[in-house]
């Protein structure tokens, strides 16, 4: 039996233990308290790495016998790297591997550690739960930023988020500072910033009332994530995608097949297919588990 721990950081770390793809036990989470949010920011790097230890110590219930530790977080993963953390920026360059093994060997633990981008890890968790790992599957996350995931994983940065959806000037929104960028228009963040006036929710809202600023955004919102998507079915060609994350309610998916219709006439590209689902911790730990199961096994 695979046995492996997946470990997830967002405003929270969540841990499980996962026996063949499926949890066992208790997802554990720190901190408990959900308000908690800046628990984890709040921690310089050191701290940071002995708190996911004792998660993942916990998530174990004192088993042994498991092969390897999967860690998702925001940003850009490589080789073991944190090259960017604008979510824990006190994880910039921290050598997370490395931290976290030396860290288990403390506790006894001689086992792998394998770091990806919280979103591959989703798309590898949504692949396993929808018995897809021979296939290869995107998942969008609409939140405060937009997340983009793909697996099975293929070296790169993977920030689908930032893809550039508009050549329009005034699309200056994205927390990046880049411009035209699909976070700018969709990330949470961005709408705020945008209607200064109003909340997402009333944008949306009142573009079913007939205003017709916002009934204008609302396609805008509708063409950036088609284009985005778009643009990876031209890249990396048809194929499952999934989308997740809070804002999902505002999504009408009759007018993103239609934009997404109008972008992709390619025939041998038109084999695509979208979802909306759930986002939830467990998916994810499971998912993080799983891709440290196989780069467990490719090493």
């Amino acid at each position: 039996m695979a046995k492996t721990i997946g470990v997830i950081l967002s405003e929270r770390i969540s841990a499980g233990l996962v026996v063949d793809h499926k949890l066992v036990g208790p997802v554990r989470r720190f901190p408990e308290d959900h308000d908690d949010e800046d628990a984890l920011v709040e921690q310089h790097t050191e701290a940071l790495v002995e708190t996911i230890t004792n998660q993942v110590l916990l998530a174990a219930d004192g088993a042994k016998d498991f092969t390897a530790v999967g860690v998702a977080l925001p940003g850009l993963v490589k080789d073991g790297v944190v090259a960017e953390a604008p979510n824990l920026p006190q994880l910039k360059g921290a050598k997370i591997q490395e931290l976290l093994i030396a860290q288990l060997r403390n506790h006894g633990l001689d086992v792998s550690v394998t770091a990806v981008n919280d979103a591959d890890g989703m798309a590898a968790g949504l692949a396993s739960m929808h018995g897809k790992l021979d296939s290869m599957i995107r998942v969008w996350t609409l939140g405060v930023g937009i997340g983009y995931g793909r697996y099975p994983f293929a070296p790169g940065a993977w920030e689908g988020g930032h893809s550039v959806v508009t050549l329009d000037e005034k699309e200056r929104f994205c927390g990046c500072g880049g411009r035209g960028h699909m976070e700018g228009i969709m990330g949470h963040r961005a709408m705020r910033l945008r209607f200064l006036d109003m909340e997402p929710e009333e944008v949306f809202e009142a573009a079913k009332q007939g205003d017709a600023r916002c009934m204008d955004f609302k396609r805008l919102w509708h063409k950036a994530l088609a284009a985005a998507s778009a643009t990876t079915i031209h890249m990396a060609g048809p194929g499952k995608i999934f989308i997740s994350g809070f804002n999902t309610r505002f999504l009408e998916m009759p007018m993103l097949k239609d934009y997404l219709a109008q972008m992709v006439k390619m025939s041998p590209l038109q084999g695509y297919s979208l979802e909306i689902v759930e986002d939830t911790p467990e998916v994810r730990v499971i998912g993080a588990a799983v891709s440290a199961e196989q780069a467990a096994a490719a090493r």
